[in-house]
């Protein structure tokens, strides 16, 4: 019997596929011989692959405008990273490489885009979306921006947010959006989202306090589902709801041309992921189309918010296997050099499925394992996949032999916000080195070290030694 761990992966998923391939039984990541960047820097290790970030923007915009052609659609449409995925240099580096645009969600936000126009990377034309609830030092760093020419489109969140705008703006017009208020999926705790304002007061809120300001302009409409935008009568529903809004809003509001679609397109969290995002976005554009038609009313321009859809799948996170217990007749646990609560915390808190896969080794025969983290907390633990209540991976080498390497991929978004990077995590796990890899205009690839693994000395000094 054939009991190889390729074969348990080619007879599973239709593999070789998008971003991996196996070459004399190693694994390769976008084309990228993971064992040698092991063999330079060592696990655990974390991986950047910058030029997915650029594929991940072109291939959403080359959608959106081949679904508007389609349609005769007559808005534009504007590609927004959220920057709360991963605020790291490299990435809003690689993001405005592409002239997409930003929308944020915190008062930090506001010193980093200042800093992006000192060194050029951004233009005062880059639209600026900030949503989130805000805080008085949020509304001052947006109205900073404001002041200071910045194409900003504060998106209010509650009635009262504009008024701090009205007191501190001092430029001639002022554009703002407003979020609506969505219902939540029928399994959550509870029915309507705590952000944005609800249905029956945006009207009411654009009457007596927007419109009766000649500063201000209402241009955008807002509207974010939680789960994303996924082919499900939920999504298909609240979109009508919006569109509805919207034209009412536009009955009274000539100058609103802009629906902000937030809700993220989904990432692969496994090999066996299937999502079709031509057709999903060609039915977006053709509903917003059709529901104009109907209605007679001018298209909308259309700004989607991609987070983890812009950066997720431009990441990996690598260990080594040190050691295998076998701690009853029934469970093998291996365990990782490194802990999975604190350098991929979303297996922790909500219980995330990434994809899995040797680097190493594909030669050799598979058992289930269970994959334990070095902490002493029971729940640092990952034994069950996205396609499967288990884990399977290849059985150790002999002790002379080169160790057993671990991938997880397409781990680029939140982690290192979740987990405090830079600080100190559970049990002081220190957290790993970080190597960014580009593609030099020869088409080799190149890697730079962006942080070491980090120091006792760090820690200390956070801590107060």
């Amino acid at each position: 019997m054939d009991n190889l761990y390729s074969t348990l992966i080619h007879q599973t998923f239709n593999f070789p596929q998008e971003d991996f391939e196996v070459i004399d039984n190693e694994l390769y990541f976008n084309k990228i011989p993971l064992m040698q960047i092991i063999k330079q820097y060592g696990t655990p290790l974390r991986i950047t692959y910058l030029p997915k970030i650029t594929h991940q923007i072109q291939k959403a915009r080359r959608l959106f405008n081949v679904a508007m052609a389609k349609t005769d659609y007559k808005g534009n449409y504007h590609y927004c990273y959220c920057t709360k995925s991963s605020h790291f240099s490299f990435v809003l580096d690689e993001v405005l490489k592409n002239k997409a645009h930003l929308e944020t969600s915190s008062a930090f936000d506001i010193p980093i885009i200042k800093e992006l126009y000192r060194k050029n990377k951004l233009s005062k034309d880059t639209y600026i979306i900030c949503n989130g609830y805000k805080r008085n030092t949020y509304k001052h760093n947006i109205i900073e921006l404001i002041n200071e020419g910045f194409n900003v489109i504060p998106v209010l969140d509650h009635l009262d947010e504009i008024e701090y705008y009205k007191k501190h703006g001092k430029v001639d017009v002022i554009n703002v959006g407003i979020r609506i208020s969505t219902e939540e999926e029928p399994s959550f705790a509870f029915y309507t989202s705590r952000l944005g304002v609800r249905n029956s007061e945006i009207i009411k809120l654009y009457q007596e306090k927007i419109k009766a300001d000649a500063r201000f302009k209402l241009k955008l409409l807002h509207f974010f589902i939680n789960t994303g935008i996924k082919d499900t009568i939920y999504y298909w529903t609240e979109l009508n709801k919006c569109l509805n809004i919207y034209k009412e809003l536009k009955a009274v509001c000539p100058e609103l041309d802009s629906l902000n679609i937030g809700g993220g397109m989904p990432i692969r969290t496994s090999l066996g992921f299937e999502y079709d995002y031509e057709y999903m976005i060609e039915e977006i554009v053709a509903q917003i189309k059709l529901f104009c038609t109907e209605h007679e009313i001018d298209e909308p321009h259309i700004f989607t918010e991609f987070g983890s859809y812009t950066v997720g799948e431009s990441g990996a996170s690598l260990y080594s296997v040190i050691d295998q217990k076998q701690q009853n007749d029934r469970e093998t646990w291996y365990m990782i050099d490194s802990s999975f609560i604190t350098t991929l915390p979303d297996t922790w808190g909500i219980n995330q499925r990434f994809i899995l896969l040797a680097v190493n080794h594909w030669n050799k025969p598979y058992i289930p394992v269970n994959l334990g983290g070095l902490t002493c907390d029971s729940m640092d633990y990952y034994n069950t996949e996205a396609h499967t209540n288990q884990v399977f991976l290849p059985v150790l080498p002999a002790a002379n032999k080169t160790p057993l390497y671990i991938g997880f991929f397409h781990t680029g978004a939140y982690q290192e916000a979740l987990s405090g990077y830079g600080g100190t995590q559970h049990c002081l796990i220190p957290a790993p080195k970080h190597v960014l890899i580009d593609i030099d205009e020869e088409g080799e690839f190149t890697t730079r070290l962006f942080a070491k693994e980090q120091s006792h000395k760090s820690m200390m000094k956070i801590l107060g030694y």
